[in-house]
């Protein structure tokens, strides 16, 4: 029942929708220059504010707005980035894609379809870590028990805990090396730009070896169908033609969507 309550009271659409803004504004400011345009409080117990901004002048008027909601207008644009290198729709695209390529359907299922599927696998694979940091974060800077700094730091942690899980040693190392910032004694001293890059790299790679395991069996179809085909000395007749339906019905048959979710949502390290 409490459980229930709570849910009603915060739709996981929204706080889906707040952990993203605040991810995707990460992508965009580094933590050093945000501690920049924040200005020293006036008395050691004043919490620090973000400054109002003069946008424009209406009747000889300045208008002004908080720096915190530019910001979230901002950080819409970089939403899809956020999406894309913030959490597990990469790898889920990528295998589903791939897929439907070795199933040799051509467009079927369509692209629309394949995001939709990959966009509902993300939001549940990715619930726990936007829970976090909804508790963490985004909850007590919107009830004003927090700042907006503090808020920031809190919210990402669930992010980088959740990106440092799957991200690859060497992964990391190289864009260390590349940014001339390692190594590092801790996880917390990897700075985001690293983390980022890296978990990208490393998410490609896991897709890759995902879709090569999908691809061999449907291979295997394929080179027996050409070989009875050779063997009759059909050559004129595409083995795609005669091994797209056997490809279909073994996937059917071994319930292959369930598999291939599964196995995705399966595949993540710390969820």
């Amino acid at each position: 029942m409490n459980r229930t309550v709570s849910r009603s009271r915060n739709p996981w659409a929204l706080r889906v929708l707040a952990a993203l803004l605040l991810a995707a504004i990460v992508l965009m400011l580094a933590p050093d220059a945000m501690a920049q345009t924040v200005p020293a409080p006036a008395t050691p117990s004043a919490a620090p504010a973000l400054p109002n901004l003069n946008v424009g002048n209406i009747g000889g008027e300045p208008v002004s707005m908080p720096l915190q909601v530019l910001l979230l207008m901002t950080g819409i644009t970089l939403l899809p980035a956020a999406l894309l290198g913030l959490t597990a729709f990469t790898r889920i695209i990528i295998v589903l894609g791939l897929l439907r390529q070795a199933l040799g359907t051509g467009q079927t299922p369509g692209n629309q379809v394949l995001l939709a599927l990959a966009l509902f696998l993300t939001a549940m694979i990715m619930m726990p870590v936007f829970d976090q940091a909804w508790a963490a974060g985004i909850s007590p800077y919107l009830n004003d028990q927090m700042d907006f700094r503090s808020a920031w730091t809190a919210s990402i942690e669930p992010f980088r805990g959740f990106m440092l899980a799957q991200v690859r040693e060497n992964d990391l190392m190289t864009f260390a090396g590349l940014s001339n910032s390692g190594p590092y004694a801790t996880a917390a001293d990897v700075p985001f730009g690293v983390l980022a890059a890296s978990f990208l790299t490393s998410e490609l790679k896991t897709a890759f070896e995902i879709a090569f395991l999908v691809y061999i069996p449907f291979v295997i179809i394929d080179l027996v169908v050409a070989s009875v085909l050779m063997s009759m000395g059909m050559m004129m007749l595409s083995p795609m033609l005669i091994s797209a339906p056997f490809k279909i019905l073994l996937f059917v048959l071994v319930d292959g969507w369930i598999l291939v979710v599964g196995s995705l949502a399966a595949s993540f390290n710390g969820v």
